[in-house]
This record gives structure tokens, sequence and C-alpha cells, in this order.
């Protein structure tokens, strides 16, 4: 089946054509058709299946083919708000790029950058918004941007959203915008959360769902390395140069963590930068592009920094720290693997990390299979440390400079109890969960909008506050 025969204008066709793609994938075949019919929409595909033009086709479509009068003032006609700010821009650009030859206009905004420039465009007007739930927030607030006009709200990465707390600010953006519009629903994975959310949100909706609840892509060939926790620098550092690895997206569970790993490779001599929340928005996009064109050997990453990465053909992706919650395992590994293509996702796993990995394991419903490298074999006699515990002797650090998750401008209070490990500041909406080992609690992160607010005001009593064959649209 081709893009034409799915119901899409020969201007939508000519610039997905000239991009280089030919033939849908199976979550584009379903979508479009369906978005186009006019109707709400509740999709799941895993990451790399092609969602964002899933979406972003058959809007462009519905809007062009509802032409404004010439002479009419523009406002925002569809709305598509994502958890983070590289994800944002991804998706910016594919309406900039399959928009080319219809006449609409766009824009995108997150924070971490300057506004002025967002409101100097919003008031250029524009047909298509892709923001950032906490920027748009700050824009609605200073009278910047105008909602009365949506005709079809796109939530993306929707269950990313959930995770990150911005429930709450999901809801305050509900209610500016019209009750009559059309409401899209993708997200890479179906938790009870995200249908509760759907329930509230869509009329009726249509049902798409590509590859089974919470499953894995089967291209991508998984694998478990046991190691000491002192060791795993060193291991990943063999693997590298041992299989000659290169664009390597390296996982760990704080920023500290991403920063203290790209040292230790570096003195490996092995290139690699880090990307987090506290990280300029400049040096996360230099970062990227080095990655994305292959000069820059191994990408560190969090969580929440790498949504929206999405690079054809990654090659290997290192959980180098479990992640806290399953489905971001499930995340994680999508970035490989993409649209068909072959990939490996290598965790190193110690000791601390066992029940992460059960807990992974019963979510994604396989075992991993586990490879011990000659050289790295764990201590048999090592005993476990709780995680949260190890990582808060790094929380001093990690909140110094602390410039805003990579997502929006503020932070939400969680819309239900989630937590992350002491000091990772990455806002990975990561589930509470308490060790085997030790009855600590973990350190729940509060907003740090409020905490650079008490850095600031004179000291005074204590405030209760925010505490390619056949070529498709691969990734796209």
């Amino acid at each position: 089946m081709s893009f034409a025969e799915l119901g899409l204008s020969e201007p939508i066709v000519r610039a997905v054509s000239e991009h280089g793609y030919t033939i849908p994938t199976p979550i584009q075949t379903q979508a479009i058709p369906t978005v186009l019919k006019g109707g709400d929409l509740l999709a799941g595909a895993q990451t790399g299946t092609g969602k964002t033009a899933g979406f972003t086709l058959p809007v462009l479509q519905l809007l062009s083919s509802r032409a404004l009068p010439t002479g009419t003032q523009r406002h925002v006609r569809a709305l598509i708000l994502t958890p983070t700010r590289e994800l944002a821009a991804q998706v910016e650009e594919s309406v900039r790029t399959y928009g080319k030859y219809v006449k609409l206009s766009s824009a995108v905004v997150f924070g971490g950058v300057n506004i002025n420039p967002q409101i100097l465009r919003l008031k250029q007007g524009v047909d298509i918004l892709v923001a950032t739930p906490g920027r748009l927030l700050d824009l609605m607030q200073q009278g910047a941007v105008n909602l009365k006009h949506v005709e079809i709200l796109i939530l993306d990465e929707a269950d990313r959203m959930l995770d990150m707390g911005f429930i709450r600010d999901i809801r305050k953006v509900l209610a500016a915008l019209p009750a009559k519009r059309q409401n899209l629903l993708f997200s890479a994975t179906f938790s009870d959360e995200i249908k509760t959310l759907a329930d509230g949100l869509l009329n009726n909706p249509a049902l798409i769902e590509v590859a089974r609840r919470n499953s894995t892509v089967e291209v991508i060939t998984q694998k478990i390395h046991p190691v000491d926790r002192d060791r795993k620098h060193q291991l990943l550092s063999y693997l590298i140069k041992e299989k000659n690895w290169f664009q390597v997206l390296v996982f760990t569970r704080t920023k500290h963590g991403a920063n203290k790993l790209v040292e230790q490779l570096g003195k490996a001599d092995i290139s690699a930068m880090a990307i987090h929340g506290n990280k300029s928005q400049a040096a996360r996009t230099r970062a990227l592009a080095e990655f994305k064109d292959g000069s820059l050997q191994v990408l560190v990453a969090t969580d929440i920094a790498a949504r929206g990465i999405d690079i054809d053909q990654l090659p290997h992706v290192v959980n180098y720290d479990l992640p806290n919650v399953p489905e971001d395992y499930v995340h994680r590994i999508g970035r490989t693997g993409r649209a068909g293509s072959s990939g490996e996702a290598v965790s190193l796993v110690c000791i601390d990390e066992k029940s992460l990995l059960h807990d992974i394991e019963r979510f994604i419903k396989r075992e991993i299979s586990v490879e011990v490298i000659a050289g790295f074999e764990p201590d048999p006699n090592a005993k476990p440390q709780p995680i949260q515990l190890r990582s808060q002797e790094h929380r001093t650090q990690s909140r110094t400079g602390r410039g805003g998750h990579a997502g929006a401008g503020r932070q939400s209070k969680p819309a239900r109890k989630t937590t992350q490990a002491a000091g990772s500041g990455n806002n990975s909406g990561a589930k509470q969960r308490t060790p085997t080992t030790s009855g600590a609690k973990p350190a729940t992160p509060g907003s740090h909008n409020a905490q650079a607010n008490r850095a600031n005001r004179p000291q005074q009593k204590p405030v209760q506050g925010n505490t390619q064959t056949r070529r498709t649209m691969r990734g796209k």
C-alpha cells in the first residue's frame, strides 16, 4: 500500500516521497485513515515504528483541507504536546518536512531557552504548535498563546508525560481548549494510567495497538552482562573497544552518573558526551548532532533527555544502570531496532539491580539471556546495597546548577506516587520501590522552581511548598 492510497493529498505525498519514503509502516497504515475520518484515537506502538508520521500526516491533511479565508488571522488549530525538548523539536521538524507543500505554519516551544523569541513567533500566527506542557503553561499565563481555536489535540508519548508528573499541567491545558475537538493519544505502552486518561479525554475512540502490550521489539538482541558495581565502566570500555562499537547510546540513572561516566570513558580514549537536564540546550543540540553524524562514539543520557533521539539504524543501546521502572526499559531499547532494523541492547547488571531485572523480565514477559564476560566475573560474595543510599552521596553535586528537567520550564507535582533515585534529578518518573535489602526510604525530589525561589529570597521561616530494501519512514 502507498501513502496516496491512505487518502493523503498529492502535496503531502510528494513531500513524503522527496524525503525518501514510499511504504507506510503498520501504525501509519492503520492510524492515517482513522484520523482522516475525524474521530478520536488511542494508538499504541513500539518506539521507532512511525508514530510521529502516523499523526503528523493526517493532521496536515485535515487542516489544509479546511483552508481559512485569505487574510484571516492565524490561530493555533492543532496542538501537539510532548514530554521533552528533543521530542518536541523532532515532531515539529516532521511537521515542516511533510508540510512543505501545504500552506500551514508551525512552531515549537519548550523550556530551557529564552521565552521571548517564542512569544514573538506566536504573535506572527501559527497553525500547528508543538509544545512541552510546562512552557506552554508559561506562555498561556503571559497571554502569549490562544488555544480557543484548537481543532485537533495530540498527546505524544502520553505514558512518559504521566510518568513525569505532567497530568496537572495537561488538565490545565485541556481546560483552555474548546470542548469540540478531535483528540489523538499516542503511547508506546498502555498502562492502567493511560487507559484512565483516555477514558476521560477521548470520545468513543478507535483503538490501534500494533505490538502486543508491553512487548519489546523482536528484532532487538537483548543481553545481560553481570558485573560488579565498581567495574561497570571498565566493562563498558572493554566492550566498546573489543567489539569496535560506534554510535553507542548509554543510559545512566543520574545526571552525576552520566558526567562521571563520560570522564571515565575519556580516560580510556573513547569519545563521549553527556546529555541531560543540566546541560544547556546548545550543548545538547551539539551532542546530538555529533552523535547522529557519527563523529561522537558514545552518547551518555538520562531517560528523559534521551526521549526524541531518532537515529536510523542505531546499532547499540547500553543500560549502564537498569531503570527503576520496567516501562523505561522498553523505551530505552526502542532507540535501536527501529522500523525493522536489527539492533543490540546490552544491560550491565550488578547485584544491587537483581530486583529491577526481575521486574523488567516480568513486565516484558520473557527472560533476557545472560552472558558473563571473561575477566569481569562478578564477586560471588558481594552483598547488595540499596541503590538509593548509594546515590545519596551525589545529591549535592547533581542538584547544583539544576536547570530544570528536559521537558519544560517547570516541574509539576507528580500526579501519582513516583520517585527517582536520590540525586538523579532526571525526573524519570520512576515508581516508588524500596529495595528488599534495606528499609531506607528513597528521597522524593521537590520542585526545582521552588528551590530556586528559596535560594533567592531572604531567610525566613520555612514555608510549605512544592518540596531499508523497501525504505519506510524509520522512526518518524
